[in-house]
């Protein structure tokens, strides 16, 4: 390389400006005294051209890059294999922008380690850092075709099997395609966010030296600028989010579901009567009460008289307050008779309001209509998006109006009191959850219960699962001996421990294996779980392994797609409800033939 004419001063000089007193002088200019492992490793381990990292310019012994994007021997086979362990299984299957965004996701994270492994060796080797050799270079590239190239076709052979596993037949060629340019797009935008971060950090350290030793200023630079980073991704940018699908959502609560019409029975909110004005419901609340099945339906699959069923509901507009929304749709339900019905539901609605149809249908026609369901909104955004902001809402809202459902029913005569019962799914499963203390206040206080989906962070699930029984799986715990809350799958074909008595109030959870809502916690990043160290569940591939980091990054991209797979997987529970409700309500009269002409109600098969 030519010498510089005009070489530049160093990047990160001292306050005192650059030292002339030698070569160890000049040396250690290359490396400010306030550079971070990366900065050390990118002094003289880059992998561009002629040695990339910094070369010494023979002329003025000055140091400088020769490689523009800078990139480190060591972050690179970071990068290489994480992204490569990316391709892995995780619950479901992940196309080709999706894969991408979790490789590259993976790879920033391995360069980063890999970074960081290549400093802690070198400090405990007492050695400096050296350019690398062009054989290593060699090594690298040849490495990365192959084994990129050997991931790619694993993990697209895995992701067949993941799709015949769950029934998926959707498949995209040109979103495969389009995978590696996603990784690599990412990949470079996090590289560029991590080194905006480092500039800033060597500006906070370069003021504070002012006031402060070298030591000092460093440790209280990188403090300084990770509160900054926690405060704008978890204050400003996640507010700014909130707010802004809040607006959005909040608009599109004001529309009517295509179909829905305004009830003209006096038994649903917002008909006839009622005390809750059909407008302040909500989409999903017209939804709730403008559908559902009638006597006549419900009379035509029983082959008996039925009633027509009570549906009351209260949407966000209905009222400001958690407390006062929750009187007002009990007092409905008190106006439309739900508190003479046999079968009283309480329902914990998700983020925007939404009642599964087939949670509520089955349990109406397992009734034979002689039931009444109460429940009500908490929020405009939808269940994704409340599942990381809207925690409090939902266990204020389940809290609530279960309170307020018992206040009435609990001062009822015992023997003209209908049989109470709770469900929740997803976020409602949580919301549902915190009315209860645990297994006996569940026993005491219903007749039973039917949780769908219950997030991972769920106080009562966490504790029923954490202390099952000793060689009970995770995916299917049993808790003390099952003699009153049960976990299951598939509750059609029964529930564990067989054989064992299951008297009086039952709780029942449904929780797919494959249902990455139910399994996802950020505790994956850094902890094997037991449901992935223990033999997989029915719909989960045995490939999947738990990798640090990338296991978290893949079930989290499951997330938002827990919906779109055949009824059965992920957290679709839609025929489940039907032997869900029959396990837990245990009417008389359905035959096997009742109950699978309901699954098909609920559920219809997929044309």
């Amino acid at each position: 390389m030519a010498p510089d004419p005009h070489p530049s001063p160093p990047d990160d000089p001292s306050p005192d400006g650059p030292s002339t007193a030698g070569p160890q002088a000049r040396e250690d200019a290359s490396v400010p005294e306030e550079a971070g492992p990366e900065d050390e490793a990118e002094a003289g381990n880059g992998v561009g051209n002629g040695g990339a990292g910094a070369v010494p310019d023979r002329g003025g012994g000055r140091w400088r890059r020769a490689s523009r994007l800078g990139l480190t021997l060591p972050g690179c086979w970071g990068a290489l294999l994480l992204a490569c362990l990316s391709f892995t299984p995780s619950l479901l299957p992940r196309g080709g922008v999706l894969q991408g965004v979790v490789c590259g996701i993976s790879a920033a994270i391995g360069y980063g380690l890999g970074v960081v492994a290549a400093h802690v060796w070198r400090a405990f080797a007492d050695r400096e850092t050296r350019a690398p050799s062009p054989a290593s270079r060699r090594i690298l590239a040849v490495a990365s075709a192959v084994l990129l190239g050997l991931a790619f076709g694993l993990g697209q052979y895995w992701q067949h099997e993941i799709r015949v596993l769950l029934e998926v037949t959707e498949y995209s060629a040109l979103a495969t395609v389009a995978c590696p340019f996603v990784a690599v797009l990412l990949f470079l935008l996090l590289l560029s966010a991590g080194r905006g971060l480092r500039r800033l950090y060597r500006w906070v350290a370069r003021l504070l030296r002012r006031w402060t030793g070298p030591r000092a200023a460093r440790a209280t630079g990188w403090i300084v600028v990770a509160g900054l980073a926690w405060a704008l991704v978890s204050g400003v940018l996640l507010s700014g989010l909130v707010s802004a699908a809040n607006g959005v959502f909040s608009l599109r609560d004001e529309e009517t579901p295509e179909g829905v019409r305004r009830p003209v029975s006096s038994l649903r909110s917002g008909g006839p009567g009622s005390l809750v004005p059909w407008d302040s419901l909500g989409r999903e609340g017209r939804a709730f009460t403008g559908r559902g099945p009638t006597a006549r339906e419900i009379g035509a699959l029983t082959h008996r008289p039925a009633l027509e069923p009570v549906r009351a509901y209260a949407g966000l507009a209905t009222a400001d307050d958690a407390e006062v929304r929750a009187e007002r749709a009990v007092a409905d339900l008190r106006r439309a008779g739900g508190f003479t019905r046999a079968n009283l539901l309480v329902v914990t609605t998700t983020g925007s309001g939404w009642v599964d149809p087939a949670a509520v249908d089955s349990f109406e026609y397992l009734g034979d209509g002689d039931a009444a369901t109460v429940a009500m909104q908490y929020s405009y955004l939808p269940s994704w998006l409340s599942y990381l902001v809207d925690r409090s809402k939902a266990r204020e809202a389940g809290r609530e109006l279960f309170d307020a459902v018992y206040d009435v029913w609990s001062k009822l005569p015992a023997d003209r009191r209908p049989r109470l019962f709770v469900a929740g799914e997803s976020l409602g499963a949580f919301g549902a959850e915190t009315a209860f203390s645990g297994e006996y206040d569940l026993r005491n206080r219903t007749a039973g219960t039917l949780f769908a989906g219950p997030p991972n962070f769920n106080t009562l699930f966490r504790e029923f699962s954490d202390h099952r029984e000793a060689g009970s799986p995770e995916v299917e715990p049993v808790y003390k001996g099952g003699r009153t809350v049960r976990f299951t799958a598939d509750p059609g074909a029964g529930t564990a421990p067989e054989g064992r008595p299951w008297d009086g109030t039952r709780v029942l959870y449904l929780m797919h294996p494959s249902d990455p809502i139910v399994w996802w916690s950020p505790d994956l990043a850094f902890s094997e779980p037991d449901w992935i160290g223990e033999a997989p569940g029915g719909d989960v591939l045995e490939g999947m392994v738990w990798i640090p980091f990338v296991t978290f990054w893949q079930v989290t991209a499951d997330l938002p797609f827990s919906t779109g797979v055949p009824d059965g997987h992920g957290h679709t529970y839609r025929a489940a409800y039907v032997d869900g409700w029959n396990a837990v309500m245990r009417p008389s009269g359905f035959t096997p033939q009742d109950l699978d002409r309901l699954r098909e109600v609920v559920s219809p098969p997929r044309k």
